[in-house]
């Protein structure tokens, strides 16, 4: 997976209110990375919530212009809910398989 191998300054948004151009630049860098995965048929939610926590990260910033803010707010929404699309289905069981101690899950 692409995020398994980018800087660790991409993953978490430390030192936004220092520094919004690295966010920006970061969140620019995980969508173009995201869109390649998709491309390839392969959507990650880990890096769909990744992009999600950045775009949070730069609108709650309250230096940032407030068109910039909105729209980061806006995108946040929407990768939350591509997040929330991807997540795989909890898995479902039937009565017996939840009697059953074997079949419990864990």
């Amino acid at each position: 997976m692409a995020i398994d191998k980018m800087n660790p300054a991409f993953i978490e948004p430390h030192d936004a209110a220092a520094r919004p151009e690295l966010l920006v630049s970061a969140v620019l860098h995980l969508m173009s990375h995201y869109t390649a995965n998709l491309q390839e048929r392969h959507s990650c939610v880990k890096l769909a919530s990744v992009i999600e926590r950045h775009l949070k990260a730069l609108a709650d910033l309250p230096s940032l212009a407030p068109v910039l803010r909105t729209t980061c707010r806006q995108l946040s929404d929407q990768w939350a809910a591509v997040v929330e699309r991807t997540m795989p289905p909890p898995e479902k069981f039937t009565l017996l398989a939840r009697i059953m101690p074997g079949n419990r899950p864990t």
